[in-house]
């Protein structure tokens, strides 16, 4: 006769499978064998540990529970493919723009007015599901878009705003070479027999300080976004995969990792949050940004090798998210300045000096 024992350890339950006429269990595949079964369901958010969402007002809740609901029914299931096949799902572009939250901060000519912590929640729901979609947006939204609406006339914002909010017209943002990256101050790229007509230049853009306005507010976004690439992607894995006899996350060493992992977001979560309401207040400044950027994105690369970890061989399959999560930490890392750079904007602003070029042959940073 079949029995079936159940018991708990700490708010986990595990189920004997059903034995079969042979005295062995019967075999359940999904557990037996996970990497069989595709992650298009993404694991709940189970890790908002200190309650961060108590922060958050009604608008904001509601705004990052229709995206996540989006991403969720419309990304989730697609993504490994994409991932594995190096394409974006082009085709969820119009899933994206009915979230209206292109233009982010931004009032009027259809964009939606967000909180800034609106604006980066929603961003970070949308990293939490897939960073393709999170970096499109953030490019599109928060360098692009506000490019024009920090810089540009009322005739531009007039004439290109409208359609990029409703992504109609899709926008890319430039600052590198392939022989300068971070140098961006080096840059030697010129156009020759181009005129460009008054109407066409933003008139808000005199120096490399206008744009650092720009960057300022992207930063936030990635400050905010990078925990939700890591959130809840090894989670239950742990739980439900046994070795020794006994789940991943019944071992103390094991334990160990996921709550420096938890702890990592907890931070991860407050810094971004704190970097909003520093930039609502008017008090933020590019260090207090560029701070926030370099110590949540390496928390972040920290924080999903140990996932990684965690997973042993499984950690480096597309079906188990972590591997995807791993890959794409990397450019999050680097863009939006890299760690360096972004240690040195900050190091600037607490020691007076500007260290981002050797003092060689008398030449002065211009940054």
């Amino acid at each position: 006769m079949a029995t079936t024992a159940t018991t708990q350890n700490q708010g986990y339950d595990t189920q004997d499978c059903a034995k079969s006429n042979v005295g062995l269990p019967a075999l359940e595949i999904s557990a037996a064998f996970p990497q069989a079964t595709p992650a298009t369901l993404f694991p709940p958010i189970a890790s908002d540990y200190y309650q961060f969402d108590d922060l958050l007002n009604s608008e904001e809740r509601s705004l990052r529970k229709r995206v996540r609901e989006v991403m969720e029914k419309e990304v989730a299931p697609i993504m490994a493919e994409y991932w594995e096949k190096a394409e974006f799902p082009f085709h969820v572009i119009p899933k994206l723009a009915a979230l209206n939250v292109a233009g982010g901060t931004m009032k009027g000519y259809g964009c939606p007015g967000l909180s800034i912590i609106g604006s980066a929640v929603a961003m970070a729901e949308l990293a939490r599901v897939d960073a393709s979609c999170s970096t499109f947006v953030l490019v599109h939204s928060s360098l692009a878009m506000l490019t024009i609406g920090l810089c540009g006339s009322d005739v531009q914002k007039e004439k290109y705003l409208p359609s990029l909010a409703r992504f109609d017209t899709v926008a890319c943002w430039a600052l590198t070479e392939p022989d300068y990256g971070s140098d961006a101050s080096s840059l030697s790229t010129t156009a020759t027999k181009v005129f460009v007509p008054e109407e066409d230049r933003l008139p808000g853009v005199n120096s490399f300080q206008d744009t650092n306005k720009v960057l300022a507010v992207s930063r936030v976004m990635v400050a905010l976004a990078t925990n939700r690439h890591i959130n809840g992607c090894v989670r239950h894995v742990p739980q439900e995969r046994k070795q020794f006899g006994a789940p991943l996350a019944a071992f103390q060493i094991n334990q160990e990792k996921l709550v420096r992992m938890l702890g990592n977001i907890q931070a991860m979560l407050l810094v971004g949050w704190r970097l909003c309401k520093l930039y609502e207040s008017g008090k933020m400044t590019p260090g207090h940004a560029s701070l926030g950027k370099a110590w949540n994105s390496s928390k972040a690369r920290e924080t999903v090798s140990l996932g990684r970890e965690l997973l042993g061989g499984n950690g480096i399959l597309a079906d188990f998210l972590v591997a995807k999560a791993f890959c794409d930490l990397e450019p999050i890392y680097s863009y939006e300045g890299t760690y360096e750079i972004n240690s040195m904007v900050t190091g600037r602003e607490i020691t007076g000096f500007a260290s981002f070029k050797p003092a060689l042959l008398g030449k002065v940073s211009r940054l």
